[in-house]
């Protein structure tokens, strides 16, 4: 069967064929809604409206404090970090789930400057000139307290910048905006040879792709539990140390949930052993109960191949959204700025136009499919239109509903009433 020659029969007929399908009914989805989305915020588990509820009516509601041992909450940011760790190649014990990402960031690179600080020589953070912006906004912050440089280059640039007075390279797995992944392994390595700790960003990677923190070499690394992980808006991000720096860290926010032994109560601080001293104050018990959930979707793919297979699953619906967008909507002004080159792409496709990018994806909204938009610089970069693609619940009929919808906002000129041009405060 040729892509390009693709029918919306062909894709149901690949659905009845996916033997990960019977995932999608994990979640509550709105009926008529194709979700492209989850590469911002993933979709509502079925099984997490009844899991908060206990929490807050039983364990809340009647145990009152004493759930904190009773239910278990003393525990559960490490229950959920060892089941963060099966997805990005961790060990149990490795990962915590606890605060944001930007305070995560802030405490592991940090960390990672306090250990570079040995060598003097060592002045500068590198990163990518597209890097996320909360993650360039800590490192400014950092450098700026702390007296050095944070040095900004483009992606084929980076390993000429990788110097001997270089202290961190910090970057983000999966762009943002294109989806484009870099090769952690070959840049840990590289970072490496020239004496540079690493710190990742999994955001966009954790839940959608394989990742291998530990066969990478990576030295520390952050995410999020809002997007692929499903779980919830402002759920708790995560943070990995590799062991080979449990000896000798040192991180900034040194709150009492992060003491070895917090009910203690004594005046000088002694952190836990490992990435438990990564911990700052007390922990979201709802935020975690609804994310324990939207883990256990993606451990759910476990018997079905696990994040092998999703990424299977996940290559093959960016392939055929390319393919069909590159079939259907010629001569629209969209062009693909995700890599077609499988190794180098994460879950999700953007499309850059030159303008009127913000009022085609609403009125694609209105027809149902949603996806979003981020902005361009004004200057060569374009306004994109963002479709991710999460296999969990994505399927080739939602492809090829997308592609038509956007097809038919096109060809009507829908996309230019006036109504769509109108800003909104999240994008």
């Amino acid at each position: 069967m040729s892509l390009a020659r693709f029918t919306r029969a062909d894709c149901e007929t690949l659905d009845q064929q996916d033997s990960l399908s019977a995932l999608r009914n994990q979640f509550s989805l709105p009926e008529g809604v194709v979700y492209l989305d989850g590469n911002s915020l993933g979709p509502l588990p079925v099984a997490t409206p009844g899991r908060v509820a206990r929490t807050l009516s039983e364990e809340w509601g009647k145990g009152l404090i004493t759930s904190w041992n009773t239910a278990g909450w003393l525990d559960l940011p490490q229950q959920v970090g060892d089941k963060i760790a099966r997805l990005i190649g961790a060990h149990p014990g490795e990962v915590v789930a606890a605060d944001s990402t930007s305070i995560n960031l802030y405490k592991t690179l940090s960390a990672a400057l306090n250990i570079a600080a040995d060598d003097p020589r060592r002045t500068a953070i590198v990163s990518e000139r597209g890097n996320f912006p909360t993650d360039l906004y800590i490192a400014q912050s950092l450098c700026r307290d702390r007296g050095l440089a944070l040095r900004l280059v483009e992606r084929d640039e980076l390993a000429v910048a990788l110097r001997d007075d270089v202290a961190v390279l910090m970057l983000t797995h999966i762009d943002y905006r294109t989806g484009a992944m870099h090769d952690m392994a070959a840049l840990s390595a590289q970072a490496h040879e020239a004496g540079i700790l690493t710190v990742w960003d999994l955001a966009h990677s954790a839940g959608a792709v394989p990742v291998d923190l530990n066969v990478a070499g990576a030295d520390f690394a952050v995410g999020c539990g809002y997007k692929y992980l499903n779980g919830g808006p402002g759920a708790p991000a995560f943070l990995w140390m590799n062991p080979r720096h449990a000896d000798h860290i040192r991180q900034p926010l040194t709150g009492w949930w992060g003491h070895a032994t917090p009910f203690a109560f004594t005046t000088d601080y002694i952190p836990a052993a490992g990435i438990n001293g990564f911990q700052s104050g007390t922990p979201s018990i709802l935020g975690l109960a609804a994310l324990d959930c939207g883990l256990d979707t993606l451990l759910a793919a476990e018997a079905f191949g696990g994040m092998t297979a999703l990424r299977q699953k996940s290559l093959a619906l960016t392939s055929l959204f390319m393919t069909l967008v590159q079939e259907r909507l010629q001569g629209h002004g969209f062009e693909i700025v995700t890599p077609t080159d499988e190794p180098l792409r994460g879950s999700q496709v953007s499309l850059s136009r030159a303008d009127g990018a913000w009022a085609i994806m609403q009125a694609l909204i209105e027809r149902g499919v949603i996806g979003d938009f981020r902005a361009g610089d004004g200057g060569q970069q374009h306004d994109l239109l963002r479709f991710g693609f999460a296999p969990l619940y994505t399927s080739h009929a939602d492809v090829w509903q997308a592609v038509d919808q956007l097809h038919q906002v096109m060809q009507s000129g829908q996309w230019r009433e006036p109504r769509f041009a109108q800003r909104r405060a999240v994008t």
